[in-house]
């Protein structure tokens, strides 16, 4: 059983990458449960993670035979990238090189598509509004998936990974279902640039542990290294803020 020092970043990493990735979910599924009502919202959803279920039922035995060094390394190396691609558009959208994302936008855009839609396919209707919401939980859900397996790739670490993803869910589901709007009022870009912090600082940390060449201080080094990624990151966007207001 991991201690509250391990345990504790790997749940508030997993809780916040997955919080962002459930709210761009909610907001489709919420466009089709307004416009063709909540039961293609429903069987498309529940379509998608039934499907991702079934995904973690199979790699999920598969993952365990992995020398865990092997599987740190790669984890380690694909949650770097996957990290610096989530920093690098949060510090363009901090600066103001990249629009802000607009969750009432995207609602507003997904409810005339799906409307359109309706019109011109009036039979088919519902399962092309079933299907939307099946790409979209099953997209983000992917993602989430993914990210519980990577932050938790260390034996013993995935309970508490999966806990913090299932507590995402169940906040965001239950501020959605609350307020039947976008969740706009959350600020997506700040959660974005300190998620992508959070995976780089793991990323680097698995990769260094799966090399055979763990930081000094131990677990307690990642805190060092998101905390050494937020400052790049928020410097950089500073230097960008400056370089997009200049004028031409």
């Amino acid at each position: 059983m991991p201690d509250l020092a391990t345990a504790a970043p790997i749940v508030g990493a997993a809780f916040l990458a997955s919080a962002v990735e459930v709210v761009e979910a909610f907001t489709i599924v919420l466009a089709v449960s307004v416009v063709r009502g909540p039961r293609p919202a429903t069987l498309g959803t529940a379509a998608a993670l039934a499907l991702l279920a079934l995904a973690v039922a199979v790699l999920g035995p598969l993952l365990a035979k992995v020398p865990i060094h092997g599987l740190q390394l790669t984890i380690g190396v694909l949650l770097t990238v996957f990290g610096l691609g989530w920093l690098r558009k949060a510090v363009l959208r901090a600066a103001g090189a990249l629009p802000l994302h607009d969750e009432a936008a995207v609602f507003r855009e997904q409810t005339s598509a799906l409307q359109r839609q309706a019109d011109a396919h009036d039979r088919a209707a519902d399962w092309l509004a079933g299907v939307a919401a099946f790409k979209a939980v099953l997209l983000e859900g992917t993602e989430v998936v993914f990210i519980v397996l990577a932050v938790g790739a260390r034996p013993g670490l995935l309970a508490p990974a999966a806990l913090g993803a299932a507590a995402a869910c169940a906040v965001v589901l239950a501020a959605g279902i609350a307020i039947r709007r976008p969740l706009s009022k959350i600020p997506e870009n700040s959660l974005k640039f300190a998620v992508g912090a959070l995976l780089t600082g793991f990323g680097v940390f698995w990769s260094a542990e799966g090399l055979g060449a763990p930081f000094p201080g131990g677990d307690w080094s990642i805190l060092a290294l998101v905390g050494l990624f937020l400052a790049a990151g928020a410097a950089l966007a500073s230097l960008a803020r400056r370089r997009v207001a200049r004028p031409a």
